[in-house]
């Protein structure tokens, strides 16, 4: 009986090639998607030849991608292990640890279908334009929400010019308050609120900046010293409130601004590589000669 894709894909991590081993990682954390993938799609995505792809498929035993697939399906696709029938396997063990992440599971996976509920809204939609073309956007974020926003900041940075993560620091905010460019204001805050989320809030929207709060839902505050209050869910039967679905919608917001630009960030998100490419490099590649 022949081994597993997965076993085979996990041996060829860790005895393959270089190519092989990118090859072998992408197919693993992909298994859902090969189906509707190519040998040229995946050459592309990993950055190999369309015949790599081919010569590793026969490494591992198969004649090219395509036998590979039909084993795939033979093995996965007739047969998917769906969400919902995870959760039931969960559900079964008689473990109270397993029964609290069933429960944990159920309450995070509904919070992120109201997440992309939210994300098909009008609201939503003033939010991602604003984002897009407004001037200059500033990120705040406090207490551990602050790791949030600067993550928000970083990645929009990569899509548009002027985007700016708000310094502390300060204790006045001028950066943002003293301004004299279009700006809006994203602030990421959960409870316990700190009081300078909700000052900055009140005193951005009196100099008449747009003002987006993404919080929890039970702020009972936002509403009224902001433009718009994207709230979810952050109760998933954990010790601490989570605020991982703050970041999902965060993700959601930058791919939305992403979309509204369209093909004028292509030439801004290639440029900021090869710099990284230049000053920094990724694992695997050469290291790069800074310019004389």
């Amino acid at each position: 009986m022949p081994l597993p894709i997965e076993t085979l894909l996990a041996n060829s991590m860790r005895d393959g090639s270089k190519a092989d081993k990118a090859i072998a990682s992408y197919m693993s954390s992909s298994l859902t998607e090969l189906p509707f993938e190519t040998a040229a799609s995946i050459a592309s995505k990993v950055k190999v030849s369309e015949a790599t792809v081919g010569r590793f498929c026969r490494s591992i035993g198969y004649e090219n991608f395509r036998d590979l697939k039909e084993h795939l399906k033979g093995q996965v696709g007739d047969h998917p292990w769906l969400v919902s029938e995870r959760l039931n396997e969960l559900r079964k063990t008689s473990s109270n640890n397993t029964t609290h992440l069933a429960r944990g599971m159920e309450m995070e996976i509904a919070g992120l279908v109201s997440v992309y509920e939210l994300a098909t809204t009008q609201t939503w939609q003033n939010v991602v334009k604003r984002l897009a073309t407004t001037d200059r956007v500033f990120v705040a974020g406090f207490q551990t929400e602050r790791g949030l926003a600067q993550y928000f900041a970083n990645q929009l940075h990569y899509v548009r010019d002027r985007v700016t993560l708000v310094d502390l620091a300060s204790g006045n905010f001028s950066e943002v308050l003293a301004s004299d460019t279009a700006s809006c204001l994203v602030i990421f805050e959960a409870r316990r609120y700190s009081r300078q989320a909700k000052v900055l809030a009140q005193q951005a929207q009196a100099a008449g900046l747009p003002v987006t709060l993404i919080t929890d839902v039970f702020c009972d505050w936002g509403s009224e010293v902001t433009d718009e209050m994207l709230a979810v869910p952050t109760q998933v039967n954990q010790f601490w409130d989570s605020t991982a679905l703050m970041a999902s919608l965060g993700n959601l917001l930058i791919n939305g601004v992403f979309m509204e630009l369209g093909p004028e960030t292509a030439h801004r998100l290639e440029r900021i590589s090869q710099l990284f490419g230049r000053f920094t490099g990724h694992v695997g590649d050469p290291v790069a000669q800074v310019m004389k």
